[in-house]
């Protein structure tokens, strides 16, 4: 008898070796961005949004490690309070734009209405539409008015979601991450998709476009993440292209057919 066939196994694609040097190599990259827009009294603003578990806080974590504390701030809003609810709703983040020579990241954003507030019935069918309609003016008056804006959607499979959330119950150092929001994630997950489906193809514009992250393995979206950002934009010192090429089949800029082909996760 003949040896029998080897069982075949699927593997998750793992992060490359030399981790830690290539982040730190784009970590340097990312100083010589932040004194590029310090001189030229730049504005930038990055948007980070994805499901509960698709790894913001660890990504946006990476990209501020090493970054000037004065000239970077880091905006994750908590719930409106009575008097934002009567507000414009774009109102309560206008503040927190970046001014001249900052570094601003948005954790999660206005995309909450869109999102979150949408699944769970936070916000009416018209507050909703509002929303949608209005979003690509205001999007475009930021940009028009000299701020750039990078919008990146972390997005994970939902056996992906379920490990995540399952590890950050068990992980005393990560209770904090824990909210009755997430108890239902994986309950909504297909009114979640529907949502982010209709986020990505409403907001999506030449001003203001979306570039999705392929974040199942968090140092690959990690490390690929820095590098399209760093490649979309110009500033002093700055690496030669190859070496800030992202892989584009983990992060990729938003059209349609990615809602067909499979490269967002259904």
């Amino acid at each position: 008898m003949g040896k029998p066939a080897k069982k075949k196994t699927t593997k998750k694609k793992s992060a490359p070796d030399g981790y830690a040097a290539e982040l730190r190599r784009l970590q340097i990259q990312l100083v010589c961005l932040q004194r590029h827009l310090i001189a030229r009294n730049e504005k930038l603003l990055v948007i980070i949004e994805g499901r509960d578990g698709a790894g913001k806080d660890g990504t946006i974590k990476r990209i501020t490690e090493h970054m000037s504390p004065r000239e970077t701030r880091v905006v994750a809003l908590g719930k409106p309070s009575d008097r934002e609810q009567t507000e414009w709703y774009f109102q309560r983040h206008v503040a927190h734009l970046p001014a001249g020579g900052e570094f601003v990241l948005f954790n999660r954003s206005w995309y909450n209405r869109a999102g979150v507030e949408r699944v769970m019935g936070f916000c009416t069918e018209a507050e909703y539409e509002s929303f949608m309609t209005n979003v690509p003016l205001f999007e475009d008056l930021l940009v028009r008015s000299g701020i750039r804006l990078l919008k990146y959607y972390l997005d994970i499979d939902r056996d992906e979601q379920k490990k995540r959330l399952a590890l950050r119950e068990r992980d005393p150092l990560k209770q904090w991450k824990i909210s009755p929001i997430d108890k239902v994630a994986l309950k909504h997950w297909k009114a979640y998709s529907q949502a982010r489906d209709a986020m990505l193809s409403r907001s999506h514009s030449a001003a203001a476009p979306w570039i999705v992250v392929r974040a199942d393995n968090k140092k690959l979206a990690r490390l690929n993440l820095i590098r399209d950002l760093l490649s979309r934009l110009e500033y002093d010192d700055k690496a030669r292209p190859r070496l800030l090429a992202p892989d584009r089949h983990i992060v990729f800029s938003f059209d349609a057919e990615a809602l067909r082909d499979g490269r967002v996760a259904p």
